[in-house]
């Protein structure tokens, strides 16, 4: 994030998007682990109200902002693949950060509705949220009033937060393998292959378990609790550890430039 912000030859909209999703990624984590270790570690079972509110909302809005940054992310593979010609017109930096900005209002009006409806809910008997940390699902299902429109909402959740987005990058990289596969140049075509598998890689790794568990959920066909929290631990944890890796280390522009800082001694990191 430091040798994005500092280097103005990385202020373009593929890095604008690279930077966004390393926000997300920081966002989520410090959403989970803190808690999730102050749980296994010391024991601590115990959130209060607030507490437990915040953190459906936040863990919910990241979780729906990695969602949309991939979408962005395809969106702008698809620009530069598709329309390198204009590509610099189509997406530029203004452009791309309107994008961005979307892509961060959406599921915040989203997510912040659901969070609301969870304050409207009684807790008159059980108060044990069937998860390691203040899952949206587990914790309306523990309420005795009616949570029909909680469980409404958590669907249209599921639907216009990971659904859509998922639809529209599976679109944009079948209109880039339609434009991939008119390259005359074998060398260009097979570069630009690997980057699109690199992201289809981590796209898998986020939606697969998502997916798997909403629509079981669904169709009524009861998760056990240990593999439902796997699924969600999978979708936490691999998307941070592996994207600093596949769009910071393994990108020549973004080396080059940690490469420079270091050997001028001006490599700098956020307070």
């Amino acid at each position: 994030m430091s040798i994005i912000w500092f280097a103005q030859s990385l202020h373009t909209p593929k890095y604008f998007c690279v930077f966004s999703l390393a926000l997300v990624d920081v966002g989520y984590s410090t959403t989970l682990i803190p808690k999730s270790l102050d749980v296994f570690l010391f024991g601590n079972r115990i959130v209060e109200y607030n507490s437990c509110i915040a953190q459906i909302f936040f863990s919910v809005y990241f979780f729906a902002m990695e969602s949309f940054t991939l979408m962005v992310l395809a969106y702008d593979r698809l620009i530069a693949i598709c329309f390198p010609l204009r590509c610099n017109t189509i997406n530029s930096n203004n452009k791309i950060m309107l994008v961005i900005i979307l892509s961060w209002t959406i599921p915040f009006t989203v997510v912040f509705t659901m969070a609301y409806y969870i304050t409207r809910l009684s807790y008159c008997k059980s108060t044990i949220v069937n998860s390691y940390y203040c899952d949206h699902g587990p914790v309306f299902k523990i309420s005795c009033s009616d949570y029909s429109v909680n469980w409404f909402l958590a669907s249209f959740c599921v639907v216009a937060l990971y659904f859509v987005p998922l639809a529209l990058i599976m679109l944009s990289y079948f209109c880039i393998l339609v434009a991939l596969l008119r390259i005359a140049n074998a060398d260009g075509r097979r570069k630009a292959f690997q980057t699109c598998t690199t992201h289809l890689t981590l796209v898998a790794i986020f939606y697969v378990p998502l997916l798997v568990t909403n629509l079981m959920a669904w169709i009524n066909v009861n998760v056990d609790t240990d593999t439902r929290i796997l699924n969600t631990s999978l979708c936490a944890i691999l998307p941070p550890l592996l994207n600093p890796i596949i769009y910071t280390l393994k990108t020549d522009e973004i080396m080059q430039q940690i490469k420079k800082y270091i050997r001028n001694g001006k490599i700098a990191f956020p307070a």
